[in-house]
């Protein structure tokens, strides 16, 4: 069994032999898959286009268009249920408190300030080592609590540079 979560709604999912259960009730429906990420449904006398737009497995999430309508869907299967239950389902998030610099090298921009919300990936600052210029990224979904450089500063692999 699955619980889809498809925007602020939560659906039970499951299969039973060939039939999809939806809430406990079957779903009548035609699925042809036409290629890797594009669907053609036909249900209660209704056709559907589905297309695939993102996909992340490992998070369990996926970003479908059906009829050009853009949904944004997660899911739990019956382990991370499980998880829930026993209070464990957040063992696996990422828990930064600061970023330190990777290798010693020369500070020359900061692209946040103090108090900004950043999300995983976002840059942060540049730093230059061996004359090469590194973009430093977010590791996480942080807020920006203080930042301890500033633009020329020379820096030390190891040293805290911001925390979060």
């Amino acid at each position: 069994m699955y619980k889809i979560k498809v925007g602020a709604e939560e659906f039970e999912l499951q299969r039973d032999g060939a039939d999809l259960l939806l809430n406990g009730k079957a779903v009548p429906a035609d699925v042809k898959q036409l290629n890797d990420r594009l669907y053609h449904i036909i249900s209660n006398h209704a056709s559907y286009n589905a297309e695939v737009v993102s996909f992340d497995a490992q998070a369990k999430t996926a970003q479908i268009k059906v009829n050009n309508n853009l949904y944004t869907i997660s899911a739990k299967d019956q382990f991370d249920m499980l998880l829930d239950k026993m209070g464990l389902s957040n063992l696996m998030t990422a828990k930064v408190s600061d970023i330190k610099a990777p290798m010693p090298g020369l500070v020359l921009k900061i692209l946040v300030e103090e108090g900004a919300e950043v999300n995983k990936g976002d840059n942060l600052f540049i730093l230059e080592a061996m004359k090469m210029e590194n973009i430093i990224k977010a590791p996480a979904d942080v807020t920006i609590r203080s930042i301890k450089m500033q633009p020329g500063d020379k820096v030390e692999k190891g040293q805290v540079l911001m925390v979060f």
